[in-house]
């Protein structure tokens, strides 16, 4: 039987393509799953049996180690060189989209707790 060894909806592309690459240097078999047309189905890469799974999940610990290694000190320097993106500079770049963004969710909560703000009257 099949075993989900890393499930891919919400995994950037570069990552997704790094394990692959991994497990193929490794030879380890594997299957993979789409997200489907509309990213419903279960994305995943898969192990055809749990005979080298033990070896895959550490290939796939390590790496994640490096990576979280490698994104921690990439934004350590943005942040010690001053470039890290802040929310005010995002608001400066597209005013517009932030504003109509707020009043959408000003809407949808205005929608959503009046009914029970009628409660009481």
């Amino acid at each position: 039987m099949a075993i989900k060894l890393f499930p891919l909806n919400g995994v950037p592309d570069d990552e997704a393509e790094d394990v692959r690459a991994l497990l193929k240097a490794s030879s380890v078999e594997f299957s993979e799953t789409p997200a489907g047309n509309w990213g419903l189905s279960a994305a995943a890469i898969w192990l055809p049996d749990d005979s080298r799974l033990e070896e895959a999940r550490a290939l796939i610990a390590d790496y994640q180690r490096e990576r979280q290694a490698r994104a921690r000190a990439e934004y350590e320097q943005l942040c010690r060189e001053g470039k890290q993106r802040t929310l005010v500079d995002v608001i400066q770049a597209h005013p517009l989209r932030f504003f109509a963004y707020m009043a959408v969710i000003a809407i949808i909560l205005y929608f959503s707790i009046n009914p029970f703000l009628d409660l009481g009257k």
